[in-house]
């Protein structure tokens, strides 16, 4: 998949660079703010970054204040949130995670950390993706499946069903169309008994008939 965006906010303009540059040298794409209430702006609106790092202290909305309003909208594609901070007591990274953030970078960042730390956010957000796409899947099998179940017009001798455009097909072509299911024809034993079998017998009778003429 394309490179992922990243939302870096923080208000010391050479820790935002550095952090920047760090992420760009591992193939992300980056954008900047530098306060809280931009970094809301920007997640809150339409196609948000899937990741965000936010530093905890910013002029505006502080770093957990952000986190705390974008948990608290429904969102399709929820936002990965990693929260950058000098703060490494155990209270305040609880703090920090109990506001919705997903995790937690100690400043100064050590870049092989912070990468790490991204990856995993991305792996996170491509399974999200990939999940939503299975669900948007599954709920347009299920419409078709639901679309099958009303009553179909069926034509009483040769069993073709009458489409919505008027016109009359073979039912493995309306079910394939509208269902996306593929068909493997057989036998049922009933049919073979009184069908295929006399049949075979008949080709298994004339074939000996043929053997027996050239024999004499």
């Amino acid at each position: 998949m394309p490179s992922l965006r990243v939302l870096v906010a923080d208000d010391e303009r050479v820790s935002r660079t550095v952090v920047g540059a760090m992420l760009k040298k591992a193939g992300y794409e980056v954008s900047f703010v530098s306060d809280g209430d931009q970094a809301w702006r920007h997640l809150s609106g339409p196609n948000p970054p899937p990741i965000a790092l936010l530093d905890w202290e910013m002029p505006g909305l502080a770093g957990p204040d952000v986190v705390q309003r974008l948990r608290a909208q429904e969102a399709q594609a929820p936002v990965y949130i990693i929260l950058l901070t000098s703060r490494d007591s155990s209270a305040d990274i609880v703090t920090g995670l109990r506001a919705g953030a997903n995790d937690y970078v100690t400043k100064p960042a050590n870049e092989d950390e912070l990468v790490a730390r991204v990856n995993v956010g991305a792996r996170v957000v491509e399974l999200q993706i990939a999940l939503a796409e299975r669900v948007r899947s599954l709920e347009e099998a299920l419409a078709n499946v639901k679309a099958l179940q009303t009553l179909l017009p069926m034509c009483a001798y040769c069993k073709s069903i009458r489409n919505d455009q008027n016109y009359w097909e073979k039912v493995e072509t309306y079910f394939h169309e509208h269902s996306g299911v593929s068909f493997s024809h057989s036998y049922c034993p009933t049919c073979y008994e009184r069908f295929v079998k006399p049949q075979l017998d008949a080709l298994e009778d004339l074939t000996r008939a043929q053997r027996e003429q050239k024999g004499r």
